[in-house]
């Protein structure tokens, strides 16, 4: 058994030296210095061996920590009352979502498919060995995390540690009970496709977790205690299933093999789903010439697909400025608040132009419905006609992500007119002007990653690491915006003049770099 684990856990490391050495290639400026031959040197794997050996010790505690502060912590310091009620109310739903959301068993990963059916290994003893690391592992790494989260919500020592046995005793029962389903009835299970049961308990699950406590509705601290104390009993019965289980090469076969038939099938619903509302007209032209008579006929084509969510986002933001509006001119204390959440607040909204920003759909729908072809062509690529496109491209996302951006300013604009008023009078236009800015800014992000960081192969599977990280990384500074306190004047005058040079620089990276990045992914 401990055999079958080193040699997992080394074939483990080493996928993730070889896709952190395949990520370093495809970084566009960095992979231009790394020689072909990059997964021969030696000394470069050996440091790349001890990052993913670094990493593997750092997740242990950082996904925890993040899992705790963003999920629980921070959402429980929005209500009023007792922030530890609400942390144990918040974590123990949550909890009961992760028990069979994530028993960390019947994930469909690629290094189950290496060990078991490419290196023949036991599977059996491959499943049971990391099984055990991955649960001790989760244990390590949520004990001090709890501990410290729950000194934040002012929580007594064994109130934090109740919730590792209820976590890690609730995803052992679970996993013991799918095996005792799988000899029953010939079905395994998949954690990345839950059945429709299980997504609606999972919303309401997520309902009760962050609804209930604003309706000063929380679960106490002792039935929480009671369901860990069943939890454990129940997992500490089902480790006697997962020992004994004998058909763990036939369910991974099972598991394993729909996970290329689900990805194609995704792959496939989106391009049903885009088809219905692309036009066959053939009477759809234009006056124009060159790319602009190209691109204008694939806008004319696709409208219903790129215009549909844009004037959904624009009614919703319409509704929720009305209700706001109500909400001020008849109660004006809370048109006080309103106010000066708005003057110290723009930076909040970083996240909320984020949010609403149509970019990713509408590159999407350009690489699906165009580009995947179009790119097998060498005059697509050449630097004057990727810069043409680009800028073409660029001002119809801008177009595109505007309207729900004007309704959002002008809103917020009058919002502070209603709510008080500022004393600086250039803080209207500067409130209104930046919004825009930030749409005008995550229009040209997504439309640079795209074309600089090219992520799809020809499946529209997300194949480069690159842009996952520029992704997450972006996500993560513009949540982090949220808990930022700047005055108006000052940040939309920082967000405008950023979201011009942004504009600038990206059209000179797409002239210099984009005939090398924009391709097709293999």
């Amino acid at each position: 058994m401990l055999d079958s684990f080193i040699i997992s856990f080394r074939l483990k490391i080493t996928y993730r030296v070889n896709g952190f050495l395949y990520s370093l290639k495809c970084v566009p400026l960095l992979g231009r210095l790394l020689p072909d031959r990059l997964y021969c040197v030696r000394g470069l794997k050996i440091l790349a061996g001890i990052f993913a050996g670094l990493w593997e010790l750092v997740s242990m505690f950082l996904g925890k920590f993040l899992y705790l502060w963003l999920m629980v912590l921070l959402p429980a310091g929005l209500y009023k009352g007792d922030q530890g009620e609400i942390f144990i109310h918040i974590l123990a739903m949550l909890s009961v979502i992760g028990m069979y959301a994530n028993t960390y068993m019947f994930d469909p990963s690629n290094d189950k498919y290496y060990a078991m059916f490419l290196l023949r290994m036991d599977a059996r003893k491959y499943t049971i060995s990391n099984y055990i690391y991955t649960v001790l592992r989760q244990a390590v790494g949520f004990l001090p995390m709890l501990i410290v989260a729950g000194m934040q919500a002012n929580l007594a020592v064994w109130e934090s540690l109740m919730f590792l046995p209820l976590i890690l005793g609730g995803k052992l029962a679970v996993a013991a009970w799918d095996l005792i389903r799988y000899e029953k009835t010939g079905d395994a299970v998949n954690e990345n496709s839950l059945s429709k049961v299980e997504w609606i308990l999972m919303g309401v699950l997520l309902a009760a977790a962050y609804g209930l406590p604003a309706l000063g509705i929380t679960i106490p601290a002792a039935a929480v205690l009671a369901m860990a104390v069943v939890m454990l009993a129940a997992g500490l019965t089902g480790v006697g299933k997962i020992r004994t289980f004998r058909y763990y090469r036939e369910m991974y076969q099972q598991i394993l093999a729909g996970k290329r038939y689900q990805m194609d099938s995704a792959v496939q619903t989106i391009a049903n789903q885009d088809k219905k509302y692309i036009s066959s007209d053939r009477k759809i032209t234009s006056s124009k010439k060159g790319f602009e008579y190209f691109h204008e006929l694939f806008v004319k084509r696709h409208r219903k697909v790129l215009w549909k969510s844009t004037w959904r986002m624009t009614a919703f933001a319409a509704a929720v400025w009305a209700g706001c509006t109500a909400l001020v001119l008849f109660f004006p204390e809370v048109g006080e608040g309103v106010n000066r959440f708005l003057i110290s607040s723009l930076p909040y909204f970083v996240f909320i132009m984020y949010s609403i920003n149509r970019g990713s759909l509408t590159t999407r729908i350009m690489f699906m419905n165009c580009d995947h072809m179009m790119l097998t062509y060498a005059f697509y690529r050449k630097p004057e006609n990727l810069l043409k496109l680009f800028g073409i491209r660029l001002r119809e996302c801008i177009r595109l992500n505007l309207p729900p951006a004007l309704v959002i300013g002008a809103g917020l604009a009058i919002l502070l007119y209603l709510t008080g008023g500022t004393e600086n009078p250039l803080n209207y236009g500067i409130l209104f002007v930046s919004i825009l800015a930030m749409s005008v800014f995550f229009s040209v992000h997504n439309l640079i990653c795209y074309y600089l960081l090219q992520p799809y192969n020809a499946a529209l599977e997300i194949k480069s690491k690159t842009s996952s990280l520029v992704s997450s990384v972006t996500y993560l500074i513009c949540f982090a915006c949220i808990r930022v306190r700047l005055p108006i004047f000052g940040f939309g005058l920082l967000a405008i003049c950023f979201a011009a040079l942004y504009s600038i620089g990206a059209c000179v990276l797409v002239y210099k770099k984009g005939s090398e990045t924009f391709r097709l992914r293999t």
